[in-house]
């Protein structure tokens, strides 16, 4: 309960933050730099370092790769059914495919399961939603704009982003004992990614484009924040009779709202930059009611 209050906290904090004025319209790209610079690599040596391999990583990273395929497809469909623009059709693509598993997931998982959890997270997050993100969001965003970007490009993106290079720190860092100063040094690090993630999304907050956008809008966060966590629910647990609470977790993590940075790739390529933004903003809103009743839900698996 603590952690729900202070992200509800630093939520508001950031929508009163931009509204007095007192923070420049600028604030939010430091703020998000520092998260993908310091935060999350620093949560991601912490706890990857601890990682033990099993059955279930397969599963945990899958859900991501699931996801964005049952988002491709649906919104392809949606988009013939309703002749939606391109740039339109790719905006929901890469925001009603790729969660929120870091920048709110982590904090969330916290919240909810305990920082045990966290690492599950960060196996969804990492093996699952940044490479998607880097691999197939970067493609389908070029292919919805002009001109796709080339190989080279991808992997060189992949290979620079702080977090990955972290991740692969972490790995190869796991036979070694963390002295007790350095596990408490990325401690301090990490707990600073919640408050100062949801500050930068409530300093963000626009709803004066929902004029025009509202079919759109419902749409995505219709598939995004209720029927591809049902079908990974179903694929998961009937289909192939997962459980336990990483795959608690991972229906968790598939449960969240719009990737802020799947966003900014989106408004990067010109694809509807207004539903995007709207796509992560209400997104995020609804999704802390959506996101209890997935957890009242998935309890018993």
């Amino acid at each position: 309960m603590n952690n729900l209050i202070l992200l509800v906290t630093c939520f508001v904090a950031g929508m009163l933050l931009r509204r007095s004025g007192r923070m420049s319209e600028q604030a939010p790209a430091t703020l998000n730099s520092f998260i993908i610079h310091i935060s999350l690599p620093a949560l991601t040596l912490l706890y990857i370092h601890d990682l033990k391999l099993s059955g279930d990583v397969a599963f945990i990273a899958a859900m991501a790769w699931i996801h964005f395929g049952l988002a491709a497809g649906f919104f392809w469909v949606v988009g013939k059914w309703l002749k939606l623009p391109r740039p339109t059709v790719g905006a929901l693509m890469l925001t009603g495919g790729l969660g929120n598993t870091s920048f709110l997931g982590l904090p969330m998982i916290e919240a909810y399961y305990g920082k045990e959890a966290i690492v599950t997270g960060l196996i969804a997050d990492q093996l699952g939603s940044f490479l998607v993100l880097s691999i197939l969001g970067i493609t389908v965003a070029g292919l919805y704009s002009s001109g796709a970007p080339g190989a080279r490009t991808i992997l060189r993106r992949i290979a620079i982003f702080p977090p990955f290079v972290a991740l692969i720190v972490a790995v190869l860092l796991i036979p070694v004992v963390y002295p007790e100063w350095f596990t408490l040094l990325l401690k301090r690090l990490g707990d600073t990614l919640a408050p100062l993630a949801l500050l930068s999304v409530g300093f963000q907050l626009r709803l004066g484009h929902l004029a025009g956008n509202g079919r759109n809008l419902a749409l995505g966060l219709l598939f995004k924040l209720l029927l591809a966590p049902l079908a990974i629910f179903l694929l998961y647990v009937p289909l192939l009779g997962a459980g336990g609470q990483h795959i608690q977790v991972t229906l968790f993590e598939a449960a969240m709202p719009p990737m802020i940075t799947a966003a900014i790739v989106a408004t990067e390529h010109d694809l509807d930059p207004e539903l995007a933004t709207l796509m992560v903003a209400v997104g995020l809103v609804l999704s802390f009611f959506t996101l209890a009743g997935w957890w009242w839900v998935m309890r018993a698996v």
